[in-house]
């Protein structure tokens, strides 16, 4: 098999072909893992998206299109969109610990800062609830639930390409009611 282009190797692979799946890998796993450590800075994650990006073309090697270029690029695309999905899940966990570690640690925020709290919530509820329906549950899944694109995708049987344009735009639209008011 070493001797087959990607494209035939990719025709195996839709057809079941675990050998081409292994040569494929063998072919470009360097590259895809490479690449995922050097956005990720970790090799465990690196790991984890190089083995979730060759999974999912196992499981939908369908989305390769030839003629769109060649499969390293499409299979980079797809680690690279992988591990910004990996990195922003991991900030949004770090960031929630960190808000419970400094809940359950026993200082208690006083009044001021508690009133604050309170309003800038309000401002930012008030600003969600003014976007279209589709961008504000995009944005609630992926920020106040901690969900990745992908995750949000799934749930909502929608393109991850869709959830991301929606997210983006959403966030555009909210970004200037809440400077205005003072919200950072």
């Amino acid at each position: 098999m070493p001797d087959l282009s990607d494209v035939d190797l990719a025709a195996a692979v839709a057809g079941g072909d675990q050998g081409a799946l292994e040569a494929l890998y063998a072919r470009h796993g360097a590259a895809v893992f490479g690449f995922a450590r050097r956005v990720l800075r970790s090799t465990p994650l690196a790991e984890e998206v190089t083995q979730e990006v060759f999974v999912r073309f196992w499981r939908d090697p369908g989305r390769y299109d030839p003629g769109r270029g060649p499969l390293r690029a499409f299979l980079l695309r797809d680690t690279h969109g992988r591990a910004v999905d990996l990195l922003r899940a991991e900030t949004a966990r770090r960031a929630r610990e960190e808000r419970d570690q400094a809940l359950s640690s026993g200082e208690a925020p006083g009044p001021e800062q508690e009133v604050w709290e309170a309003v800038r919530s309000a401002q930012v509820r008030t600003a969600l609830d003014a976007l279209p329906a589709p961008e504000k549950e995009a944005i609630v899944l992926a920020f106040y639930f901690g969900l990745t694109y992908q995750e949000v995708a799934r749930r909502l049987g929608e393109p991850e390409g869709t959830i991301k344009s929606r997210i983006r735009r959403g966030l555009e639209r909210l970004r200037g009611p809440l400077l205005q008011q003072g919200v950072t």
